[in-house]
């Protein structure tokens, strides 16, 4: 999206929200992208789901959309990517405009609705892409009349060069997807996909993302369905149709999910109950407000082992990646530690007494 990727962010901040993330995807293909000059600390690095990841910083789903450019993302400096959402067959999604913008809050609000080319034109992209983690999030067509099977077919046609799956159940913006968390409904699903996975030549990780906006009292018995399935993941979290605090009257009219510095505190919470909730025995991937090293180190201490950012690079620019690295390693550095993990749930407490409110 805007401000991203050598095209100037003063620029991108004032044109089109969608055009200047069309833009900013451009700039990617054609090699106008500030690239890492030096390796990865080696403290930042993890083996997770079976995974080697050089960091735990990750582009979030929403932006390269097509699998166009994840190669150019992890030559930035991401320990990995997450391309899509990819549904069955090519739609482009709810009518323009469907993203806007606020400076004064920090958000952004979309309602796209997964436009994207499908995942046969995704597949062809991601079957000649370079070396590195690039998860594929899969959803459900628009009209589909069989919503569990287009998350079968995700699995089956690109199960091949997938280096995990997001399946994502939690977008604000197709109608009655959300449904899919209920547990019997959620039990049903993932039984479907587990039995497809199975069948590949590989096994990517399984991973499912949960909406922030699921009431307190149902996060107890989602999370056992997810873990009772063999999940090897969970993402923490998706849009938010909350307009708490937002301080911008005719930004919070528009419908969508919210995404952004708004969303922080209440994903952050979330994340932290799922991590209790989970005894710290499945890796989660903290999503939702990070703008600054210091709010991906309270994901990291509220119970996530990887990191999401999107919106956050909106308004900060790529030099994010870099300050939220320095920002790791130095707190390692203060803790002794010669790894992330003995900083991963150190304050989940914390967070998850606070209730989501």
């Amino acid at each position: 999206m805007n401000g991203l990727f050598g095209l100037g962010q003063a620029l991108l901040q004032v044109l089109d929200p969608e055009r200047a993330h069309d833009l900013a995807v451009k700039s990617l293909e054609l090699g106008l992208y500030p690239r890492v000059a030096e390796p990865d600390d080696k403290r930042l690095a993890q083996t997770l789901f079976g995974l080697d990841f050089p960091n735990p910083i990750g582009m979030a789903a929403g932006f390269d959309k097509n699998a166009r450019v994840p190669r150019e993302l992890l030559a930035m400096g991401f320990g990995f990517v997450e391309v899509g959402t990819l549904t069955p067959r090519a739609q482009g999604g709810n009518p323009s405009p469907r993203i806007f913008r606020s400076a004064s809050d920090r958000a952004i609000i979309n309602r796209l609705g997964f436009n994207n080319e499908g995942q046969e034109a995704a597949l062809a992209r991601l079957k000649a892409r370079a070396p590195g983690i690039v998860g594929v999030n899969i959803g459900a067509g628009r009209d589909s009349k069989d919503r569990v099977s287009d998350y079968v077919s995700g699995i089956e046609r690109v199960g091949a060069v997938a280096s995990y799956f997001t399946v994502n159940i939690s977008s604000p913006n197709t109608p009655g997807l959300r449904d899919l968390q209920a547990p019997k409904a959620l039990a049903a699903l993932l039984a479907r996909i587990q039995t497809a996975r199975q069948a590949l030549p590989s096994k990517p990780a399984l991973l499912v993302k949960l909406a922030p906006d699921l009431a307190e009292a149902d996060l107890p018995e989602v999370v056992r369905v997810i873990l009772s399935h063999g999940a090897d993941g969970i993402v923490v979290s998706n849009t938010t149709l909350s307009r708490e605090g937002l301080k911008d009257a005719a930004f919070a009219r528009e419908t969508g999910g919210l995404s952004g510095r708004p969303l922080l505190t209440r994903s952050t919470r979330m994340l932290a109950q799922v991590y209790r909730l989970t005894e710290g025995t499945l890796p989660l991937i903290g999503v939702g407000g990070i703008d600054s090293g210091e709010t991906a180190l309270a994901k990291i201490e509220a119970g996530a082992s990887l990191l999401q950012l999107y919106t956050g690079l909106v308004f900060e620019g790529p030099g994010l990646i870099g300050r939220i690295k320095q920002t790791l390693v130095a707190a390692m550095e203060r803790a002794g530690a010669a790894s992330l993990k003995p900083l991963i749930g150190t304050r989940a407490d914390r967070w998850a007494d606070t209730g989501l409110k």
